[in-house]
């Protein structure tokens, strides 16, 4: 009789998945994790303590990529460990070479996807909420809008991956669909972001020149040019030494406050 995993099962590896970073070491990354998310997949196919023995060992190699995605080759793994419980003849050393294949291309896009893009996004929008009045509501958008981004991977990710099992990883290999993904997805970070430059990064100046009637008000000038366009020329010269000159943030923040305490004290920023 062949054995099968249940939805009940399943719910239980996506919850296991969740604390799959809280034992990360320095020798195999997130393997105990890994191997905590498999757990409710090997003690319900496996009857011998041999065969638990050596799934477990499988799952303890190293492992590491983004956390939220890795739900994928969790859901990947356990329909590997069914095939591998209901065939004598599979090699279940297979799932080895499927979470290697996987770790690269999930960590770039879980980076660029979730930490580069999801996050900034909800996170400025949390902020200009905030900044509008709104109080505690931004930061409950954020956590909100985070937990529902995280969450939804990760379930999609262990119930579609147990569905598709390797098929799945052909699609994601074949397809070009991660490279397309990254592009999209960095493109309207970019967008969306750099469309709260004026309202985030405020900058004026107080100084005029000349006298009586022929007084040029620089700020009025700078308006008449382009709102906002101090806040805009900063955000680009931060971007230029992070990019170009391989400046720390932490160093550009500290300047920045720096810059604009000095700035107001000489009296050149408004």
């Amino acid at each position: 009789m062949n054995k099968k995993l249940t939805k009940k099962d399943l719910r239980r590896v996506f919850r296991n998945q969740l604390t799959i970073r809280t034992c990360n070491n320095y020798e195999r990354q997130q393997n105990a994790g890994f191997t905590q998310a498999m757990m409710p997949v090997v003690e319900k196919l496996y009857d011998n303590d041999e065969e638990k023995k050596a799934a477990y060992e499988r799952h303890m190699e190293y492992f590491l990529t983004n956390d939220i995605t890795s739900a994928i080759p969790v859901g990947i793994s356990a329909a590997i460990e069914e095939e591998c419980a209901n065939n004598e003849d599979f090699d279940g050393s297979i799932v080895t070479d499927i979470k290697t294949a996987l770790m690269g291309p999930l960590a770039g896009l879980g980076d660029s996807l979730l930490n580069g893009t999801a996050r900034p996004i909800l996170a400025s929008l949390a902020i200009s909420f905030i900044t509008s009045g709104l109080g505690w509501i931004g930061p409950l958008f954020f956590v909100i809008g985070m937990s529902l981004v995280s969450l939804g991977i990760r379930y999609l990710g262990v119930f579609k991956g147990y569905d598709q099992g390797i098929k799945l990883l052909d699609t994601i290999q074949n397809s070009g669909i991660i490279d397309n993904i990254t592009e999209l997805a960095s493109l309207a970070a970019f967008m969306i972001v750099g469309g709260f430059i004026p309202a985030l990064v405020q900058i004026t100046t107080p100084i005029k020149i000349g006298s009586g009637e022929s007084v040029l008000d620089l700020q009025a000038t700078f308006d008449d040019l382009m709102p906002g366009i101090l806040g805009l020329a900063y955000t680009l010269l931060m971007y230029y030494f992070i990019k170009k000159k391989k400046i720390s943030p932490t160093i550009l923040i500290l300047v920045t406050m720096a810059f604009g305490i000095a700035g107001v004290y000489l009296g050149f920023l408004g």
